[in-house]
């Protein structure tokens, strides 16, 4: 294809101006499946958070997008920008494919400022008869009325006994020097995550990361690395795990290892890896840090189970998780929503207990929030139900004392993905839960945050669930407040 020809196609399937008018239609979102306080969008599919960082006094999100069906591909960059986590800017095409370098696709990477700009990091994708050829390139960020602007390539292939699964850079600092790590795959199929170094004249391979993970899944995706106070963290997403009976039991899983990176050998001596996110729907989280504040979003979702997914039929798919807050502590990662998402709150909360009961039952708002306090007395085994009592549907969280597991049931839903997910919880004497209930994505924090789970359920009617506590025996205490949430607030100006 001439090369006018060729700008001429992309020209007209990635019109950022019709597309962002379409978008701007789409707001607000009305299906009663669309959530409030999850990112989405009104037609396409979102993945990965992309891009994320903070300039000219906003946070700026940007996030795997196609705009031009609900499939995986033509991927895009989308952007939303705001001040507080609760008020945004309508979402906008930020980055499209347009050449031959990124023709199959702007895949993942990460934004930060370098002299006052705003920079973007991003993989490129490009296929010419089955073979992959990807290429690293920068882009800066000229606002949302232009987009972003391509920049240079500055890693043109992947490096010698790597496959062409090269991608999803992201920016470390350290000691004054400035690296990309880079999600990896070895000739030998094993997973791996790989620094190139900035030098005077380009990015210079300085090697693979030597962690204690010799054989851990096929491809390791979306790795990002910080170095925090209480040591350094590396977090990705590795594929090709086996599932176990308390992990691993998503197709693919997101997670960390913490320890300390010597940067003169690239050896990382860590902890095990542990797992993010226990629920159904989530990957390919994005973790920065900001004046001391290290924040995760994650693709609510899960690829290659669209078929899970009812809103598929209504022209989108999936959803950003919340904003969440990390703490290293001890070598293990603690999760929070950050304080900004108290703001969602709507005025004081509804207060309810309970005490020497088997059962309890406290209605919830369309959107809620509840802060949980089980006692377990003589209960061994305690069962927490949204209860859709009009539908004869169910979401089930249970937990045995004795063997220290909970297990989430979406057994009882009759549309969506099912099954069930069970994990390992130290929960010594009650059982402390968080949970952020928004009209079909759910996020549960357990025990102040060191485990959460974050999952959709479909009711096949627009009703809100009951929260039902069970027992096998009399509780302690049950101690709780509900907030009845608001959404996010949409500003075009």
């Amino acid at each position: 294809m001439a090369k006018e020809a060729f700008d001429e196609a992309f020209d007209k399937a990635f019109d950022k101006e019709t597309i962002d008018a379409k978008v701007r239609e789409g707001f607000p979102l009305a299906h009663r499946w669309h959530n409030d306080f999850h990112l989405e969008m009104p037609f396409g599919l979102v993945n990965d958070p992309n891009g994320i960082s903070w300039h000219a006094g906003k946070y700026h999100i940007f996030f795997q997008w196609n705009p031009l069906g609900i499939e995986h591909k033509h991927k895009c960059w989308g952007h939303v920008e705001t001040a507080d986590f609760v008020h945004y800017r309508l979402p906008v095409l930020a980055l499209w494919p347009s050449d031959v370098h990124d023709k199959d696709g702007c895949y993942s990477g990460a934004g930060f400022v370098e002299d006052g700009v705003l920079r973007l990091v991003y993989t490129c994708n490009r296929k010419e008869d089955d073979v992959r050829t990807p290429a690293q390139r920068l882009a800066s960020w000229q606002g949302e009325k232009a987009g972003a602007r391509k920049d240079e390539i500055i890693i043109e292939h992947e490096p010698p006994g790597y496959t062409a699964h090269f991608r999803d850079p992201s920016r470390f600092c350290k000691d004054g020097r400035e690296f990309l790590v880079l999600g990896a795959q070895t000739e030998a199929e094993k997973g791996r995550a790989v620094l190139y170094e900035k030098e005077a004249d380009g990015w210079k391979l300085a090697g693979e990361i030597e962690t204690e993970l010799s054989d851990f899944g096929y491809m390791w995706e979306c790795p990002t690395l910080l170095s925090l106070p209480e040591g350094d963290v590396l977090f990705f997403s590795p594929q090709g795990l086996p599932a176990e009976e308390y992990r691993w039991q998503n197709l693919y899983q997101s997670g960390y290892v913490a320890g300390k990176l010597d940067l003169a050998s690239l050896k990382f001596r860590h902890g095990d890896f542990h797992e993010l996110d226990r629920g159904f729907d989530f990957y390919a989280p994005q973790v920065f840090s900001h004046e001391g504040r290290v924040l995760l979003f994650g693709w609510m979702g899960m690829p290659e189970r669209e078929e899970e997914y009812p809103t598929a039929e209504e022209g989108w798919l999936f959803s950003l998780t919340m904003p969440r807050e990390l703490h290293l502590r001890d070598g293990k990662i603690f999760s929070a929503p950050p304080e900004e998402m108290k703001a969602l709150r709507k005025g004081a909360p509804q207060v309810f207990e309970g005490a020497g009961t088997e059962s309890f039952g406290q209605a919830l708002a369309p959107k809620s929030e509840v802060e949980l306090e089980i006692a377990f007395g003589e209960a061994q085994e305690v069962c927490i139900d949204l209860d859709y009592k009009e539908t004869g549907e169910r979401m089930r969280l249970s937990y045995v004392r004795r063997t220290a597991v909970m297990t989430l049931d979406r057994e009882g839903m009759k549309l969506g993905g099912r099954g069930v997910r069970r994990f390992r919880l130290e929960a010594a004497d009650s059982l402390k839960l968080q949970i952020y209930q928004d009209k079909t994505a759910v996020e549960v924090f357990f025990q102040e945050g060191a485990e959460a789970a974050s999952f959709f359920v479909f009711p096949t009617e627009d009703v809100c669930p009951e929260l039902r506590i069970s027992a096998d025996g009399k509780l302690g205490k049950i101690e709780g407040k509900m907030w009845e949430l608001g959404g996010f607030i949409w500003n075009a100006e």
